[in-house]
């Protein structure tokens, strides 16, 4: 299955190890007005921490069907979908959410994984009629969030009605993502100069707010997004990505199948991933940082997927753990003396686990 990238040299891997810790700034912070305007009103935000590849030519479709973990090829026009990239072993490389655009499909990633994860898909091309393409200096990505409708109706003739349906329209696509705190998220990607120059007619609807505000709302959707300092650390199945809808079992092979399914099939999943936050500021509160157990402080139950500064304090995460840690005694990050973990409940229910 998908042999080439089995079978792939070095210089097209993407570093497997997190960066080890280092005196890091306090995660940025919004301020209690850009907290609220979510919250209570409504929100836009430029989303600088996103870049996008584009996938165009004839068999773009049958390609990425060949190496992502989502099904590709009868993706259609109203719908986009997260989607995972793993590596040979089934250890999530990148995530996406891959949606079309005419006759581009268009993947939405983490900018900082972006060019290596770019340069690994283009490798395995070889014969098919596909190619790839950084597009993220041409287009601009918005999120939007809270009570938006309204202003968004302004610009898109018609609203996505469901997650993960999209719209086309004359300045771009509009997806509708996961709700977070009840709210309504969603995402804007157009053409750069046609987006700058529409959105200050939003401002007087809708208050502008940090790209951070998005990173913490994506965590209270407990929607894990793949960054460089987690790549290579997590089957899907671990990251929820089997209950979130960025698995498909039925389709074709994939790099890194044989592993994502014999952890579905054989009840091998013992780790997934839970929201938590942790009070106070602290640089070692970092996706990549390792958890440790009360009752078990010599080697690590867990890691940090995403962490985000939250709006009533501390630092709200995605932790991936092992679900026997969650039964007793207490979690913390970076020994079992660090900061403590409280768990909170995710926005969706997890299958039972044997």
């Amino acid at each position: 299955m998908n042999t080439p990238l089995a079978s792939a040299s070095g210089n097209a891997s993407i570093n497997a190890s997190p960066p080890a810790p280092a005196a890091l700034p306090v995660l940025p912070r919004p301020s209690a007005d850009e907290f609220a305007a979510v919250v209570e009103h409504g929100a836009y935000m430029p989303l600088s921490q996103f870049g996008v590849i584009d996938v165009t030519g004839d068999d773009a479709a049958s390609f990425l069907h060949g190496q992502l973990t989502n099904d590709v090829q009868h993706l259609d026009a109203a719908h986009a979908r997260l989607a995972g990239y793993c590596s040979a072993k089934g250890r999530l490389l990148a995530s996406f959410l891959s949606w079309r655009s005419g006759d581009t499909i268009r993947l939405l990633v983490s900018k900082d994984v972006q060019a290596a994860v770019q340069k690994r898909l283009s490798m395995f091309v070889l014969r098919a009629k596909a190619k790839l393409a950084d597009t993220s200096g041409e287009l601009a990505v918005i999120g939007f969030a809270g009570d938006v409708r309204g202003a968004l109706s302004g610009v898109f003739d018609a609203l996505p009605d469901g997650v993960h349906v999209q719209v086309d329209g004359a300045a771009g696509s509009l997806i509708r993502v996961p709700d977070a705190l009840e709210r309504l998220r969603y995402l804007w990607i157009g053409p750069k100069a046609q987006v700058d120059a529409l959105l200050p007619s939003l401002d007087g609807k809708l208050k502008r707010v940090s790209p951070a505000v998005w990173d913490w709302l994506d965590i209270r959707a407990g929607e894990p997004r793949i960054t460089q300092p987690v790549v290579e650390q997590f089957v899907p199945q671990m990251v929820n990505y089997d209950v979130l809808g960025a698995v498909n079992f039925r389709k074709g092979c994939y790099p890194g199948q044989e592993v994502v399914a014999r952890s579905q099939y054989r009840g091998t999943i013992k780790r997934r991933t839970s929201l938590a936050n942790v009070a106070g500021e602290t640089d070692t509160v970092r996706p990549g940082a390792e958890l440790f157990h009360s009752d078990d402080p010599g080697q690590p139950c867990g890691m940090i997927v995403n962490a985000a500064a939250a709006q009533h304090g501390g630092v709200d995460l995605l932790v991936e753990i092992k679900l026997a840690a969650l039964d007793a005694g207490s979690v913390h990050v970076g020994a079992a003396d660090g900061p403590a973990l409280r768990f909170l409940p995710l926005p969706y229910g997890l299958p039972a686990e044997v």
